[in-house]
């Protein structure tokens, strides 16, 4: 019991402290709140009519404590602390495929290049039927089955039964573990002869690598130029990548954010002289769905006019958290700082009508029509800033307003290609036009170009699907069919690229006909538009 009060005494230091809200709370006070807490648990663990679980208690009360603090200061259990990394670290071991689960099978998509399952000789469209001595078909598999079945230390092995179609007899293989990487990058690839598309997915400790090695490639192989990089649905990641992408955009010792709070000194993140793209023109693409890191990025790339930014206001997530570790193994993010970009905007937006107000953020923007309209969009006209190159004025407020809007789709015939994905029934069926007919699409398309000039979706591949989605209770319409005949042909054809070749390839296809890159590549192919937005004579 000494141990779990220690703990719960850690962490009243730490919540109360903050509750008070300023640097007036005397130790005094913390202490005997700490031991007012003690006290309840012993009586509870002593005195209490039926058995309880003092540890399920005290995580509960952690969980309410910092829930009353701001939407973004978090409990994170021990069994979660590992898993939470992975994403944001660049790697995890295991044996290098993404998969799928198809038909209550165990499918290879694809093998990571270098990574284990590839060295073996592990191919797209294999079966796993068995991992080790377990027989893994047709017993309700699921996402997390297969990482708890596949994960491990690296260097340990993993025994794997194989079905393949064209071999009579079942395959063995032996894999051995090995740190497997996680990219950030999505995609990256030319959208014209001298602009370049980057799109990041997350900020995490490889970022800045994968940047600068694919804009070499673009660089060496293209006549790179421009770049518009997309950052729509990047809900962030770590501080330091999110200043070592900026810094590729900006010339040396330029502010790019900087951190205060109440008990935290300012702190200072600037540009070195080691940017790849200091020259040349900029987009930065940017949503709803783009906070923290985005936004970081997003708000230097603005205040200093270095490009323009294009899309719909950011998220507004803009508190720093600082991890503290408990003694168990569990962890404490607390906030404790604000970002701010160079002009002195605080990209968090307001939470003080509590918590859950804060996360209908979402249903209030689109109840507000801000997602389809610019005049939509309420802006602080008390709340302005200059950017610190043209003096062109900014609001703060919370998020980043883009310098060109473009709005959400609103057409009500989405509701039917939004319920089609909801059932599943998309994906699947790609899978299995891929895994039919591998070897002759390998054979028929031998590079993306060729694939993306001569490979068609024909209507009867979108009626499996409508057909499969009006199994699973998704009624046919036929003004909904009509809208989402398009679409469907689209996704399709991505799927599949993605499948045959790359990520990257994937968004080639699904990008083909994006308003906001339409918009980008526009600007960019018109000097006097790009500088009239960057100088703040064009709104």
């Amino acid at each position: 019991m000494q141990f779990r009060f220690r703990k719960i005494a850690w962490l009243l230091i730490v919540a109360f402290a903050v509750f008070a809200g300023n640097n007036r709370v005397y130790a005094q006070d913390v202490q005997e709140n700490a031991m007012k807490f003690g006290r309840l648990l012993r009586l509870v663990d002593s005195y209490y009519v039926d058995s309880t679980k003092v540890n399920d208690l005290t995580e509960k009360a952690i969980v309410e404590v910092l829930r009353n603090l701001d939407p973004h200061s978090v409990y994170i259990s021990k069994a979660e602390v590992e898993k939470m990394n992975e994403p944001l670290q660049g790697n995890f071991e295991g044996v290098g495929i993404s998969f799928n689960v198809f038909r209550d099978t165990l499918m290879v998509v694809t093998t990571v290049p270098g990574g284990p399952s590839e060295k073996v000789g592990l191919r797209a469209g294999d079966r796993i039927i068995q991992v080790d001595a377990k027989v893994i078909t047709n017993i309700g598999l699921k996402n997390t089955d297969v990482y708890d079945l596949l994960r491990g230390k690296k260097g340990t092995k993993v025994e794997l039964k194989i079905k393949r179609k064209g071999e009579p007899n079942v395959l063995d293989f032996t894999v051995i573990r090995d740190k497997i990487p996680i990219n950030s990058l999505d995609a990256s690839y030319m959208l014209n002869d001298n602009t370049g598309y980057i799109k990041l997915n997350k900020f995490s400790a490889t970022t800045t690598t994968e940047f600068i090695d694919a804009i070499k490639v673009l660089k060496t192989n293209y006549k790179l130029s421009n770049l518009v990089l997309d950052l729509r649905g990047n809900g962030g990641g770590y501080l330091n990548a999110a200043v070592e992408l900026a810094d590729q955009f900006l010339p040396a010792f330029k502010l790019v954010v900087y951190t205060s709070g109440l008990h935290s000194d300012k702190k200072e993140y600037s540009s070195t002289a080691l940017g790849e793209l200091e020259q040349g023109r900029l987009v930065v693409l940017i949503d709803e769905n783009s906070a923290s890191a985005s936004e970081i990025v997003a708000g230097a790339i603005q205040d200093w006019d270095r490009g323009v930014l294009i899309g719909r206001r950011s998220f507004g997530k803009g508190l720093v958290q600082q991890p503290f570790p408990l003694t168990d193994g569990s962890m404490i993010r607390l906030t404790t700082a604000h970002y701010y970009t160079p002009s002195g905007r605080c990209i968090q937006k307001p939470y003080t009508d509590g918590i859950d107000d804060y996360q209908k953020d979402y249903l209030h923007r689109m109840e507000k029509g801000e997602l389809f309209s610019k005049d939509s969009v309420v802006l602080n006209k008390k709340d302005k800033y200059e950017t610190k190159v043209t003096k062109r004025t900014v609001y703060g407020g919370g998020g980043i307003m883009p310098d060109i809007f473009i709005p959400l789709d609103t057409s009500k015939y989405y509701i039917y290609y939004n319920n089609l994905s909801r059932k599943n029934v998309i994906y699947p069926a790609a899978l299995d036009l891929v895994d039919k007919n591998r070897a002759d699409f390998q054979k028929k398309y031998q590079d993306f170009k060729t694939f993306n000039d001569k490979f068609e979706v024909t209507d009867e591949m979108v009626n499996k699907i409508l057909d499969d989605g009006e199994k699973e209770g998704v009624k046919k319409d036929e003004k909904g069919i009509a809208f989402t005949r398009p679409l469907l042909k689209k996704q399709i054809k991505g799927l599949i690229a993605r499948d045959l070749f790359t990520l990257s390839e994937y968004w080639q296809v699904m990008n083909s006909d994006d308003e906001a890159i339409k918009s980008a590549v526009t600007v960019l192919g018109k000097k006097g538009d790009y500088d009239k937005i960057i100088s703040g004579k064009e709104k």
